[in-house]
């Protein structure tokens, strides 16, 4: 074995996984977990545990894999993080925790979401359940939303002996996990048993509870929770404003996807279809434009994305370009749309767009794409999504006077969540704009640890 490189991980291959909604990455087995796992030089100063956002305890749980002690393992994880399964497969680990790791300096780094993905799964496969505390302190909390912040925010209070209830607008939990990651990246089954096992820690789950519609902030109060985190997310789609948007046939990718994940609308007979386009266009280059693309390509369609900057620009994992590429998805770079036109019917038919040129750096240090004059030409197309990026949804805090926003409509919160209010904390997307599931997964403990010291400051 070559100890510089990584144990392979299998995966579906690219011309079937592109016909269905599997899950692409088969993961270790038990003897590749192992293998991987010696890899690992158990370093003293670790600075893998510096570039995890909830910093878990990594040599050791890998050490413990190492050893075929899984269950230790899994323990080692749940102390760090309520939602292993998950971020094992959608962290981007190769700018976090395998970006710091010393191996890769003259090597591959060790493959530390895989190894955490498969501890998970071991633990979902053996029956191994987080301990729930042995009993509660009386205090009542209110998470709103049940997105990657709002479960390891209420995972962190239960275990502190807490009564958290997670108010959650739609019919599942799961936030962005169950409605926005397809099902090939994330099967909702794994998310299922995430959420599972806080309710098993005692973490109460109430659906279609909009925050803001059926109860406001304030209320919550009222019924007695000492402290509020909102954790909406950051569901507010952003497009383009240019003319033909209002067509039938162009999505948000927050809609497209939803629809994908949330009601199934792959399946025939769905209540809320998506029609089988024959030529989709991704506006966009992120993690969710890779994701409605590969969706898109599931459903038969000719798949094109178009990004206005190079693919050196690209601000997707490297890995999910990568898939794209090898299941047939093609990349139209430089590229930018300027007007949508529809049929006769009000239906998309095709999209112009306008090559461009990249000029001097903007203030995200990219530099900026700038229309290259007499270019513009039409790509056929009957359906646009729209991944332009997205912003928080103001519902959850209406009825609420007092709390301060930020100029992007986000709520105002410092390092540890605490908002303009007393008692009222956020963190994740609601709180920074749309981000990792990691980040917000860190905003949540920050946010737990603060709730904490703010009701036992209370007395």
């Amino acid at each position: 074995m070559d100890v510089l490189k990584k144990v392979p991980v299998r995966e579906q291959d690219p011309k079937v996984r592109a016909t269905n909604f599997e899950e692409v990455c088969l993961g270790y087995n038990q003897e590749e977990a192992q293998a991987e796992a010696a890899r690992c030089i158990n370093c003293k100063n670790a600075q893998c545990i510096k570039g995890c956002p909830v910093a878990i305890d990594i040599p050791k749980f890998i050490h413990e894999v190492k050893e075929g002690q899984f269950a230790e393992a899994a323990a080692t994880i749940a102390k760090s993080s309520a939602l292993p399964a998950v971020c094992g497969r959608v962290c981007p680990q190769e700018s976090q925790c395998e970006g710091k790791c010393i191996r890769g300096i003259k090597g591959e780094p060790i493959s530390i979401g895989k190894l955490e993905r498969f501890v998970a799964d071991w633990s979902r496969e053996n029956g191994f359940v987080p301990a729930k505390p042995e009993k509660t302190n009386g205090k009542k909390v209110a998470v709103i939303g049940s997105g990657p912040a709002g479960l390891t925010c209420a995972g962190d209070l239960a275990k502190m002996g807490y009564e958290v209830t997670i108010f959650e607008a739609l019919h599942e939990p799961g936030g962005v996990l169950t409605y926005g990651i397809p099902e090939f990246r994330l099967p909702k089954a794994i998310v299922a048993r995430e959420v599972s096992n806080l309710e098993k820690m005692g973490v109460d789950i109430e659906l279609n509870m909009v925050i803001g519609k059926v109860l406001t902030i304030p209320e919550l109060f009222e019924r007695g929770y000492e402290a509020v985190f909102v954790a909406s997310g950051a569901g507010l789609p952003m497009f383009m404003k240019i003319p033909g948007e209002g067509l039938v046939g162009v999505y948000s990718a927050n809609e497209y996807l939803t629809r994908i994940n949330l009601m199934k609308a792959y399946q025939e007979g769905s209540e809320t279809p998506i029609l089988h386009n024959k030529k989709v266009a991704v506006v966009g280059g992120g993690n969710v434009a890779m994701d409605a693309a590969r969706c898109a390509k599931r459903l038969g369609a000719e798949v094109h994305i178009v990004y206005r900057r190079s693919e050196a620009e690209l601000p997707a994992r490297a890995e999910e370009v990568h898939h794209a590429k090898e299941e047939g998805i093609i990349f139209d770079l430089l590229t930018n749309p300027i007007s949508i036109e529809g049929d006769e019917k009000g239906h998309v038919q095709s999209m112009t767009c306008i090559r461009m040129e990249l000029g001097e750096p903007d203030a995200s240090g990219r530099r900026r794409p700038v229309p290259m004059e007499g270019s513009e030409f039409k790509m056929e197309a009957d359906a646009v999504i729209m991944a332009l990026g997205t912003s928080p949804n103001p519902m959850s805090t209406k009825g609420t006077e007092g709390l301060e926003k930020t100029r992007k409509g986000c709520v105002a919160a410092d390092e540890n969540g605490q908002t303009s209010l007393p008692g009222v904390f956020a963190g994740g997307d609601a709180a920074t704009g749309a981000a990792t599931v990691i980040l917000a997964m860190g905003a949540g403990k920050h946010a737990a640890k603060s709730i904490d010291a703010y009701i036992k400051s209370k007395g």
